[in-house]
């Protein structure tokens, strides 16, 4: 019985990572600027639900659906090197969501995805890529992490009646 019963528990986990990853896929279409767009709400959500490496699937498959929808502007290899960072920001949100509070997670989810990100390319592409997309997906990532969060808490209350 116990056998069955983790059976069960598993077809649904595995169902709902695959709803939240088409759900990526639908956020990918909904571009604010270049390759910024909602991929990643369903990857912070799940990195909530389900824990950081979940999420860090999710939120990395997202991006890759975006940049693919884009047509890989920044070339295939970088945007492999966004989808780690992006996941790395998901398992660090998820991490802050559980030792603090919401405002905290929020906080280190839209550093990390935002400015901490956008730094990664400096080297390669210059300052003046940084001025160029560091507001956008920081305002972006803020959309995104917060509304993950508000999500999650109005589920987590509803579960728990």
């Amino acid at each position: 019985m116990n056998t069955k019963t983790t059976t069960i528990k598993n077809v649904k986990t595995l169902t709902l990572v695959a709803m939240l990853i088409a759900m990526s896929t639908v956020g990918a279409m909904i571009k604010i600027y270049n390759t910024v767009a909602f991929d990643s709400l369903p990857g912070y959500f799940a990195s909530l639900y389900f824990g950081g490496y979940i999420g860090a699937i999710v939120i990395s498959l997202g991006h890759i659906f975006t940049a693919l929808t884009s047509g890989f502007p920044l070339g295939i290899p970088n945007h492999i090197i966004i989808a780690v960072s992006m996941a790395v920001c998901a398992y660090f949100y998820s991490l802050a969501y559980k030792k603090f509070n919401s405002y905290v997670a929020v906080a280190v989810g839209t550093i990390l995805n935002g400015p901490v990100a956008t730094l990664i390319f400096v080297p390669q592409y210059g300052w003046g890529f940084f001025v160029q997309m560091v507001l956008p997906l920081t305002i972006a990532s803020f959309a995104n992490v917060f509304l993950a969060a508000v999500i999650f808490k109005a589920i987590s209350t509803k579960i728990k009646r």
